[in-house]
């Protein structure tokens, strides 16, 4: 199912060619796109969302001045797959990558990166990867990021304040950071807490997140910033502490709330904090209208750390958590913000997902079209040229799939249209729920709508391919 090398080349010489432009704007205007991705961050963790006690001032006014989506669907219920699904195009039935692992991206499988750097752009990432490691073929350098810094390995993510940080391919050494590693466990040698603390990597990515911008400002930019909160420090539990790590509680230092969850808030407020530095970069150098930026989350709220998903509504009236596939594991903000383009505090229930962003990055960038992914572009919905756009009204109610692979077997989801269905093993029976009835996937419906079940069956085999790595676990 994936692009072969030389479709995407014969792609990338179409977007190198003069005649091609973006499908409303021309090519001297082709914008320079910024991803903001935040790490467990659920549902209702936003005041645009609904969120009544953490602070989200700058990410609420981002939804004021754009477009909020309520259907949005991150690729899996954990980071790696997810993340691969927005990279590749392809949701977990067809990706390399349906699971946390460390397997890597290979050189068949084409990033978005790699579709913008073949359009003119100069490309960045900046904070966790977890496609690839060091000497891999899925290393950020090798898939298309002209520039990389943060995290490889998701479990040296969780630590805020690791001993080094990648810079490309070299190891960039934090001094004043020393990290005592966890000696046991899946995190063995990786995992571990800094018992002294000076760099806090969140700082660090939002700091080079601006030097990108400042300069790539006199070309387009792709700029992938995959900040790592609110994930937790999982390993700091083998410390006797909780794992919300954070210079300061800030705002929420007085509250007569667990420490944990006043570490939870702290961080959500201080990415919104950082979030509104950039939008104000942007403005300084005078590339507000010409950056289209979109925020979202990897997946939905976490219980580690000592945070309870519960406390602060973090779901909102969303069943499920992270690794559930109801709805408050997957469904995640999305908000997309073009000034003079996008209409500002549009709402769009719009289901669409993680592995619509690469065609949709693709239609912004003018570098042509997917035909061997899942996702479609998103960009007529967001210039409001109707629910359908040009992929006609078929696209519109088509099946949104996701399976996830942490448990003793196979868990199964589909969205298409209303309708959802979930399955916990191939030989068990299938959850129905009327998302437009029952948001909150508490009565299933699937003894009512035999006929439904049926479709969303065929749906589950369909749209899945075989995977040696990854096998059906019945």
């Amino acid at each position: 199912m994936n692009l072969t090398r030389r479709r995407f080349l014969e792609l990338g010489a179409l977007a190198l060619s003069s005649s091609l432009c973006c499908s409303t704007a021309s090519r001297r205007s082709k914008p320079n796109i910024i991803f903001i991705l935040a790490d467990d961050l659920g549902y209702g963790d936003l005041g645009c969302y609904g969120q009544t006690r953490i602070r989200t001032p700058n990410l609420d006014r981002m939804a004021a001045e754009g477009i909020r989506f309520t259907d949005f669907y991150a690729g899996s219920t954990v980071c790696a797959p997810s993340r691969c699904s927005l990279m590749t195009g392809l949701h977990c039935g067809h990706a390399r990558i349906r699971g946390n692992s460390r397997q890597p991206l290979l050189p068949e499988d084409v990033t978005a990166a790699e579709w913008l750097k073949k359009a003119g752009y100069r490309t960045g990432l900046i904070g966790k990867w977890g496609l690839g490691e060091s000497g891999s073929s899925g290393h950020p350098n090798l898939k298309g990021f002209d520039f990389f810094y943060g995290y490889l390995n998701q479990i040296h993510a969780h630590n805020y304040y690791p001993g080094y940080l990648w810079r490309n391919s070299e190891r960039e050494a934090l001094e004043g950071n020393v990290v005592e590693r966890v000696t046991e466990g899946y995190a063995k040698g990786i995992g571990g807490m800094a018992r002294e603390k000076k760099h806090y990597s969140h700082d660090l990515f939002t700091a080079e997140a601006l030097r990108f911008v400042r300069d790539s400002r006199n070309a387009p930019f792709f700029l992938y910033l995959a900040y790592t909160a609110p994930h937790a420090n999982n390993e700091a539990r083998h410390f006797g502490v909780h794992g919300m790590e954070v210079p300061d509680y800030g705002p929420y230092a007085t509250e007569s709330w667990p420490d944990a969850q006043k570490g939870h808030a702290a961080m959500i407020t201080r990415m919104d904090r950082d979030i509104g530095s950039l939008l104000g970069l942007l403005n300084e150098l005078g590339l507000d209208r010409d950056t289209v930026v979109f925020f979202s989350s990897d997946n939905g709220p976490h219980k580690e750390g000592g945070v309870d998903p519960e406390f602060n509504d973090s779901n909102a009236a969303l069943r499920g958590i992270k690794r559930d596939l109801y709805e408050g594991g997957i469904r995640v903000p999305l908000i997309a913000r073009w000034p003079g383009r996008f209409e500002a505090g549009r709402v769009s229930d719009r289901a669409a997902a993680f592995w619509d962003m690469l065609p949709t990055f693709a239609d912004l960038a003018g570098a042509g079209s997917a035909d061997s992914i899942d996702g479609i572009s998103l960009l007529p919905e967001l210039l409001a040229e109707g629910a359908a756009g040009s992929e006609g009204g078929e696209k519109a109610e088509r099946a949104l799939y996701w399976e996830f692979h942490e448990r003793d077997s196979t868990v199964q989801a589909v969205r298409r249209g209303a309708w959802k269905g979930i399955r916990f093993s191939p030989d068990s029976p299938l959850e129905l729920y009327d998302l437009k009835a029952d948001l909150g996937e508490s009565d299933n419906i699937a003894s009512q709508h035999p006929d439904v079940v049926r479709r969303l069956e065929d749906d589950l085999e369909s749209e899945r391919t075989p995977s040696e790595q990854w096998p059906l676990r019945r």
